[in-house]
């Protein structure tokens, strides 16, 4: 059997600027899987509800962007193969969360965040940072974002326009997607992050939300 091949610094430093254009430039990145917002009939939407919408996607879009940072961060400084390999193969699976959300956005006529370079820098500081400290610890930081964002995405499903089938959609499937994620993450040895530290998780998840609404 061919053994896989493992990448130099230089490699891996190459790879992460190429995954970080694809993530920030957009329509750079492609989904594997089609968006469950095909599958649903377009309903009209009032100037007022299509911007609500066009919001709350755009702060899910910036979400996986951070997230795609995030798990990027952590394949750089893992420790073990395996969890670098399981970081990566969960950031692929992202991005077809990416590009639905952003071809979302497109559909409602507005625009994805512009802070995104900025959340993108700081996501990747802190999953590099957590995959230094241990893989437990990087584990552990997966799956306490991925239940911030499963609470993320059942506010904001409850908080779309009725009639807005399409976005629903997209955000039910991306729910089922990250509780995955989660546990995985756990069943995997992560550690389980004490209330304090998912408190202030929260916190900072709340800055995001406030910002990207509207930026």
């Amino acid at each position: 059997m061919t053994a896989k091949r493992r990448y130099s610094l230089f490699d891996q430093v190459i790879r992460q600027a190429d995954q970080a254009l694809r993530t920030l430039v957009p329509g750079a990145a492609t989904a594997e899987r089609s968006s469950p917002a095909e599958q649903r009939e377009f309903t009209e939407m009032s100037e007022e509800e299509r911007k609500h919408a066009a919001g709350l996607m755009r702060i899910n879009h910036t979400g996986e962007v951070c997230a795609q940072a995030l798990y990027q961060g952590q394949a750089l400084t893992a420790r073990l193969p395996e969890v670098r390999d399981a970081m990566e193969e969960a950031a692929r699976e992202e991005v077809d969360h990416l590009v639905w959300c952003e071809n979302r956005i497109k559909d409602l006529g507005s625009h994805t965040s512009r802070l995104n370079p900025a959340f993108y820098a700081l996501s990747f500081g802190i999953g590099a940072v957590a995959g230094k400290i241990s893989d437990r610890m990087s584990l552990g930081f997966v799956a306490a974002t991925e239940e911030q964002v499963c609470k993320h995405l059942s506010h904001h499903m409850s908080s779309l326009p009725v009639q807005d089938e399409k976005s629903k959609a997209v955000l039910l499937q991306m729910l089922e997607d990250e509780a995955r994620h989660a546990t995985h993450a756990l069943d995997a040895g992560g550690l389980r992050f004490p209330l304090p530290v998912k408190l202030g998780m929260s916190a900072l998840s709340k800055v995001m939300t406030k910002t990207t609404y509207r930026v």
